[in-house]
């Protein structure tokens, strides 16, 4: 190896020395020498090259650490939503409510409270026009037509001062509301009107020993014939019910 090394080194001075002149004349192995010998050199003094290539004949590969494997994520499988189980469930059918049963009262002016006086049924007329007229050139002060269809069903009543002294009716203080059921019907409200004597709005004194002629109505069907009618009264702490006939 030395002796390669020196011959190297002549064969670099003589190169060296001849400067401009001409080259000397090289066997091919000696080509080969320098020319191994100058790669040798560039490889040596390349700052590059020793960060590029790595020599790996020392090392065993299979005892080289292995990346850890990434964990997988298991999928998590949602349980299937349970089929519905329908319920039975109680129908109610409001459509056809029918009013409570209402306690029986004795009369209006217990049903009241109503001291003094003592309240009559008297009875019943169908009329198409109520009040009516009294002669041909009469005018009544206020009246009132049935409804095309219907007829009035005037109930008619009569209070009586029990007392030897005049006492005041007020209807109107005793907030009295009156309903009528006719042959079992649903029940409809008393007409509201101006009537001196609609016993709803009644307000007046009663002279000692007297009486006075009141009365409540309800529109009916034109050919109602009134077997039964039920009475109903409100105003109080619970609704009342007088059958009249």
């Amino acid at each position: 190896m030395k002796k390669v090394n020196a011959l190297l080194g002549s064969l670099a001075a003589a190169l060296l020395m001849t400067g401009c002149g001409a080259m000397p004349d090289l066997t091919p192995t000696e080509t080969e020498l320098i020319s191994e010998y100058a790669v040798g050199i560039l490889l040596k003094y390349d700052t590059g090259h020793g960060r590029r290539l790595v020599d790996t004949t020392g090392y065993d590969l299979a005892q080289m650490p292995e990346e850890p494997e990434q964990p997988v994520e298991e999928e998590i499988e949602e349980p299937e939503p349970e089929p519905e189980t329908e319920e039975s469930a109680e129908v109610v059918d409001v459509s056809q409510d029918e009013e409570e049963t209402q306690p029986t009262v004795s009369s209006v002016e217990a049903y009241y409270g109503i001291p003094n006086i003592m309240i009559s049924y008297t009875g019943w007329e169908l009329a198409d026009s109520y009040p009516p007229p009294q002669s041909e050139d009469e005018t009544p002060f206020f009246s009132m037509d049935a409804s095309e269809g219907f007829q009035l069903l005037v109930l008619k009543f009569n209070a009586q001062n029990l007392t030897g002294e005049d006492q005041l009716l007020d209807m109107m203080g005793y907030r009295a509301t009156f309903r009528v059921s006719v042959n079992g019907e649903a029940s409809k409200g008393a007409l509201a009107t101006m009537l001196v004597n609609d016993m709803q709005t009644y307000d007046g004194v009663i002279p000692a020993g007297s009486s006075v002629d009141m009365v409540s109505i309800v529109e009916v069907p034109r050919g109602t014939n009134p077997d039964t009618i039920d009475f109903i009264l409100r105003g109080g702490e619970q609704d009342g019910t007088i059958r009249l006939q």
